[in-house]
């Protein structure tokens, strides 16, 4: 090799090493810690796949370029915020929240991590960011209702059940403690639904009961239960007591019908994860939460199950049936 060729050959090696090490730097492992409220159960692991889904199809794949760091608090206030906190403490490169209670406790843990919000309520009426549109400081993502949603629940319950003269809005002030504004918006309720409206605090499974004891104690009691951690953890006790009570409900998740609850309205809470898999790609590509706007559901879905409304009792009109996206027979 003569002087001339090997110093070519060392010029052209020394241009591509940038290269290499900018091909190193964009497949070094990536962290994503995320923290889900709910239980480790069937319904929690459903909404970490749909994340995990939404990730590998813009290339994004646990244990190849991204190590996800999973932890869920079981509707504990309590065991939300150590997990936060532990989280925080690894140093992710991004946060990802299931709902209110981990939004808060990830916020108090940290302001320059960037966070994800999987499904949360209206964050702007809870402080969680500036406004839809510019989000500012180290929070953004995707809503899962508004709270204008409590008065078409109601309107939709009193129109499955033309009884229900008063209805319980049931929330755990731990995991929800935004509920007081679930109960101003049933202000803008029309007083042609005619139902009294009260709050039903409960911080665990025996509350839950005394509840729904004493909905079915006098006639025309009915039963609202939001999207909130506890509500998720321990819906399948809330449907049966419902059934065992004959108490007639609206819930906020399409999945609740399927195991026997009355009727849902709500977004579908899968897509919410898959479509928070875009935000943490494009942050892990350098993008700022505060430049993302908060985005809010494309699509609502009614759902209905006949099963349970003739076990109710309840016959449910063919105006609300033409409109539902499902109904179980």
């Amino acid at each position: 090799m003569t002087r001339r060729d090997f110093i070519t050959l060392l010029g052209g090696a020394a241009a591509a090493w940038p290269l290499a090490v900018q091909a190193q730097q964009s497949e070094r492992m990536r962290r994503i810690g995320l923290l889900m409220g709910v239980a480790d159960d069937r319904e929690g692991q459903a909404r970490v796949t749909a994340l995990k889904q939404g990730l590998q199809e813009l290339g994004w794949t646990d244990g190849r370029n991204i190590q996800i760091e999973t932890r869920f608090g079981g509707g504990d206030a309590g065991r939300i915020r150590a997990h936060a906190a532990e989280l925080v403490a690894l140093a992710p490169d991004v946060l990802v929240g299931n709902a209110t209670p981990d939004i808060r406790a990830l916020r108090q843990a940290t302001s320059s991590i960037p966070i994800v919000m999987a499904a949360v309520n209206d964050p702007v009426e809870q402080g969680l960011v500036s406004s839809l549109a510019h989000p500012g400081g180290n929070i953004t993502g995707f809503m899962f209702i508004d709270f204008q949603m409590v008065g078409k629940w109601l309107e939709m319950l009193k129109e499955a059940a033309p009884g229900v003269a008063r209805a319980a809005l049931m929330f755990s002030p731990d995991t929800a403690p935004h509920y007081y504004v679930y109960l101003r918006s049933f202000e803008a309720v029309p007083r042609s639904t005619a139902v009294e409206v009260t709050a039903a605090p409960v911080r665990d499974t025996a509350e839950v009961e005394k509840v729904l004891a004493k909905l079915a104690r006098d006639p025309g009691g009915g039963l609202i239960v939001p999207p909130d951690v506890f509500n998720a953890v321990h819906h399948p006790l809330v449907i049966r007591l419902a059934q065992q009570h004959r108490v007639p409900a609206v819930y906020a998740w399409r999945t609740s019908v399927a195991e026997g609850a009355l009727m849902s309205y709500g977004p579908d809470p899968y897509d919410s994860f898959r479509r928070s898999a875009s935000y943490v790609d494009r942050i892990l590509k350098g993008a700022k939460p505060a430049d993302l706007p908060v985005q809010q559901p494309t699509k609502f879905e009614l759902a209905i199950n006949l099963k349970t409304a003739k076990a109710l009792g309840v016959q449910i009109p063919d105006t609300l049936l033409a409109r539902a996206d499902e109904v179980i027979e």
